[in-house]
């Protein structure tokens, strides 16, 4: 056999060798809750296309950012917004943080409320109504709540101080229950009466929606209209495969999945 033939043996060897370790690779995810539907979908997926398996743990992305901070092993990191992730690359966890998908607040309301996109400042504002929101700097939600009571601030002065007083931080905290994977929390807490209208991204509403139509997804007026940019990032010493299924997710099969749960392109 002749020289270049060894050598050509050898490399095919190394790299099947490679090959299937990539294949049978594990590797762990800690993603915002907001995306439980469309990841539980693509880890399917890339599971199928490459042979690696993507262990997925959903919670709000700020704790989720502690635990990760406190040692915790996430080779994946998708977070609802960027300053999570962001945080993370000041302290040389990862290299690289992208935004991958965005996404909006709206309202998710029950039978007692008749709020429209019109009136929908009026019903948050209303001491009758009872307004859910999540818990602010534990999750972009909360904080993205905060961010639409501050614009209602520049239309109706006071609107601050009242939004931020009746909200009830009723997911997302240290202490909330954990969201179940098959029901809406958020059509938990109306059909209990815990909340009247519930103020969270568009993509939960609709999930909500789907599954009891007697709830309703309003969108809010333009001038209170906040968006939600998520980012993802991949830890310096990822485990196999994760790396490549955050390019998937980032690919056409995840703006393709995305897109399928309400979520719009970065």
């Amino acid at each position: 056999m002749t020289i270049v033939r060894v050598a050509y043996v050898v490399a095919s060897v190394l790299l099947s060798g490679v090959a299937m370790v990539a294949a049978g690779a594990e590797f762990s995810v800690f993603a915002a809750g907001s995306l439980r539907a469309p990841l539980a979908d693509l880890a399917q997926e890339y599971e199928r296309d490459s042979g690696n398996k993507a262990r997925l743990t959903f919670g709000a992305s700020g704790l989720l950012r502690e635990r990760i901070s406190g040692g915790e092993r996430a080779d994946v990191f998708a977070s609802a917004n960027m300053e999570h992730p962001q945080s993370l690359a000041k302290t040389g966890w990862t290299a690289h943080v992208e935004r991958f998908a965005r996404n909006s607040m709206c309202l998710l309301t029950g039978a007692r409320s008749h709020a429209t996109t019109a009136s929908a400042l009026d019903a948050m504002i209303d001491p009758a109504v009872k307004l859910g929101t999540s818990t602010p700097k534990a999750d972009p939600s909360g904080d993205y709540a905060w961010e639409v009571f501050h614009k209602a601030e520049a239309l109706r002065p006071g609107a601050f101080v009242t939004l931020t007083a009746k909200a009830r931080q009723l997911t997302g905290g240290p202490q909330s229950p954990p969201i179940p994977a098959t029901r809406s929390a958020y059509g938990a807490f109306i059909a209990a009466g815990d909340a009247d209208m519930f103020l969270t991204y568009c993509t939960n509403a609709e999930l909500a929606r789907q599954e009891n139509p007697q709830l309703r997804v309003v969108r809010l007026p333009a001038d209170l209209v906040v968006a939600a940019d998520y980012g993802i990032a991949a830890r310096k010493d990822a485990a196999a495969g994760a790396t490549a299924f955050v390019d998937y997710l980032r690919g056409p099969v995840g703006r393709r999945v995305f897109a399928a749960y309400g979520f719009d392109p970065p």
